[in-house]
């Protein structure tokens, strides 16, 4: 392994990186920083999870200096917020020990705060294409000095239709400038797009000679299921043995929340992340995940590319993936940084023919998946799930019906709006307390009309309310009326 020091790497950068524990460079880091320093345009490829941030980001911030001046001399582009935020943050901790600033320029948040850092001279800018043409025709993002140009996860922008929103993009930043691209994937779109912006570039491949078209490091098992038992067996892999932190992935956003919910009915520390969410809540659900204070996240696709967390053993596909460059991308969220993972695939009886595509592309070898249960045997032996788990944590909170008890029960138990009834009423009626009706209910024949009067005090239907008499006065009368022996009738 070959350490960042000795690829030429700036001594505070070195020091920030071995703080996190950072030390020695992956394969794409070994072969793309060495040649980004000088300024090589560089046509990076390499599957997800191998450090690619930090094969363009190192470059990046060690070309601007100790001290850029103020103004965006560098622009990042990324296809989604989430992955915009993990960049950020990435490039955030490359310049702590610098005077450089760095700024997330996305969509669903408020352009106040971004607005104010651009103006407060910050030199990087990280940000999705809409938000960050948005500004730049707004005049408050000015990319005419940007010599430092990255696009990250190309093959997304091109799956999102975001290629005519890059050209206007590049047609803003200057001519001469150093670029780098940077995807998992290389189809013919984006290596057209490379030539037509990018001057001499070199295109670097790092792979491991045992590598075939999947990580080495990440088991994939593909399981033909129902989707009304779906549910049950993803509870029980998720109490499988040695299983940290896992990520489902959903074709929608309703399956989403609905997976969501009924996993946390069913006792397990869910967060989810979907179209649906506002921003903030998106964020919130990712920074738990990260935090550990989720340890299942739920998610569509617009998660598949920000979920840069090194600890995630499981990734479940609820449905399959349309393609195999999305299951590849969904699948590189476990495994990463040399860590070992499972990708765990269902697949829908009439999405057969998708599963085909895949495992032809992909070369699995398993063109039948096995149609599994969540009671079949081979689920446990092959996921490590102890035997006899069920599908449900055993001090889960079941969901609780509100007893709702009628007006008699109520009363026996000393309710006190019964009490109030009878005292603001006759008065002769004692038993109203202790039964909860009301005095018309329990009027024997002959009683006074007086007390069935009482009985519309508070839901002003009965006649005193219009009698033109006040209650007080009427009160008085009542108490006066001597020995309470009953009016006749």
């Amino acid at each position: 392994m070959t350490t960042f020091a000795e690829l030429g790497v700036d001594q505070d950068i070195v020091d920030v990186l071995a703080k996190k524990g950072i030390v020695d460079a992956f394969p794409i880091q070994e072969q793309t920083i060495p040649l980004g320093l000088p300024g090589q345009d560089i046509i990076g490829q390499a599957k997800t999870g191998t450090g690619k941030t930090f094969g363009f980001g190192i470059p990046v911030v060690q070309r601007l200096g100790l001290n850029p001046e103020p103004g965006v001399k560098a622009l990042i582009v990324v296809p989604t917020r989430e992955l915009c935020v993990q960049v950020y943050e990435d490039m955030d901790m490359l310049t702590s020990g610098r005077a450089t600033s760095v700024v997330a320029i996305y969509g669903g948040k408020a352009y106040e705060g971004q607005i104010d850092q651009l103006k407060a001279g910050a030199q990087i800018v990280v940000g999705t294409p809409g938000r960050l043409i948005d500004l730049n025709n707004q005049r408050l993002l000015d990319l005419s000095h940007a010599t430092e140009v990255v696009l990250d996860e190309a093959d997304k922008m091109l799956d999102l239709g975001f290629l005519p929103d890059i050209e206007k993009i590049f047609s803003k930043v200057p001519a001469v400038r150093h670029t780098q691209l940077f995807s998992a994937t290389m189809p013919g779109p984006i290596v057209a797009m490379a030539r037509r912006f990018m001057s001499n570039p070199i295109h670097i491949r790092a792979t491991d000679p045992d590598e075939g078209l999947t990580q080495a490091n990440i088991k994939h098992v593909v399981y033909r299921a129902h989707s009304l038992d779906k549910d049950e067996i993803i509870a029980r892999i998720l109490q499988s043995e040695g299983r940290g932190k896992t990520v489902i992935f959903t074709r929608t956003k309703r399956a989403a929340q609905k997976l969501s919910d009924e996993l946390s009915d069913r006792g397990f520390n869910t967060a989810s992340v979907h179209g649906d969410m506002s921003q903030e809540a998106r964020e919130r659900s990712m920074a738990s995940f990260k935090a550990g204070k989720k340890d299942v996240l739920i998610a569509t696709d617009v998660a598949a590319r920000g979920i840069d967390v090194d600890d995630v053993t499981h990734v479940i596909n609820h449905t399959i993936p349309d393609d195999e460059k999305t299951y590849l991308h969904r699948a590189g969220r476990t495994g990463r940084a040399g860590k070992t993972g499972i990708a765990v695939t269902f697949v829908d009886w009439d999405d057969l023919h998708k599963w085909a595509l895949i495992n032809r592309a992909l070369e699995f070898g398993q063109p039948e998946p096995v149609e599994t249960y969540s009671s079949s045997p081979h689920l446990f032996t092959d996921l490590d799930i102890p035997a006899g788990t069920k599908g449900r944590i055993v001090t889960a909170p079941r969901t609780q019906t509100v007893k709702t008890q009628p007006a008699a029960a109520e009363g026996e138990e000393g309710s006190r709006r019964p009490r109030r009834r009878r005292r603001t009423g006759e008065g002769t009626a004692s038993g109203n307390a202790a039964t909860g009706a009301t005095v018309t209910a329990e009027q024997p024949a002959g009683e006074s009309p007086r007390a069935a009067d009482g009985g519309g005090t508070h839901d002003g239907g009965g006649k005193e309310h219009h009698d033109g008499k006040s209650a007080p006065r009427r009160r008085r009368r009542r108490r006066g009326s001597g020995s309470g022996a009953p009016a006749a009738s």
